[in-house]
């Protein structure tokens, strides 16, 4: 199995068992399912999801066999991940850690390779190794098309964000 961070458990909700959970993952909507499997913390601890709703900016679960606040206290805090297989994507979509290691291509020229990426305020920063460490928001302005089966990202712009 390979675990996908996708957020963390920032506290309870209400008494009856409801998480909070603070998550950036870009496609909730394959995760936060009736029946979907997360994992807490560093030992995985496994758990189906009860129930899913949106609320400001959280993710609220509760979790099945679970009905009291003592029960889901020991999550508060944790880090919180999915079953990479578990996603069901199809063939030609992605998520964002499988593009690490691809090369990055404007121009026909190489900039350099997806080292990581982040959240930041909202938005995603590509971090880019090469001649110079540099980062590029992942947004339709600079990346022009993914190429999964060539492991390529090809960009538009990127180049001036070289310092």
């Amino acid at each position: 199995m390979k675990y996908i961070y996708i957020g963390k458990v920032s506290n309870t909700h209400g008494i009856k068992g409801e998480i909070r959970i603070l998550s950036n993952f870009l496609k909730k909507d394959l995760v936060f399912k009736k029946d979907n499997t997360l994992y807490f913390g560093n030992n995985k601890e496994k758990e189906i999801i009860n129930t899913y709703r949106k609320h400001k900016e959280y993710d609220m679960v509760t979790l099945n066999g679970i009905n009291n606040i003592n029960e889901v206290l020991k999550y508060k805090g944790l880090n919180v991940y999915i079953d990479r297989t578990e996603l069901k994507l199809k063939s030609n979509d992605y998520i964002l850690e499988d593009l690490i290691g691809f090369t990055i291509i404007e121009n026909k020229k190489i900039l350099g390779k997806l080292k990581d990426f982040m959240y930041n305020n909202g938005n995603i920063l590509l971090s880019i190794t090469g001649d110079k460490d540099f980062y590029i928001p992942y947004n339709d302005y600079f990346i022009k098309k993914v190429d999964l089966e060539n492991k390529i990202i090809n960009t538009e712009n990127a180049k001036d964000l070289i310092i």
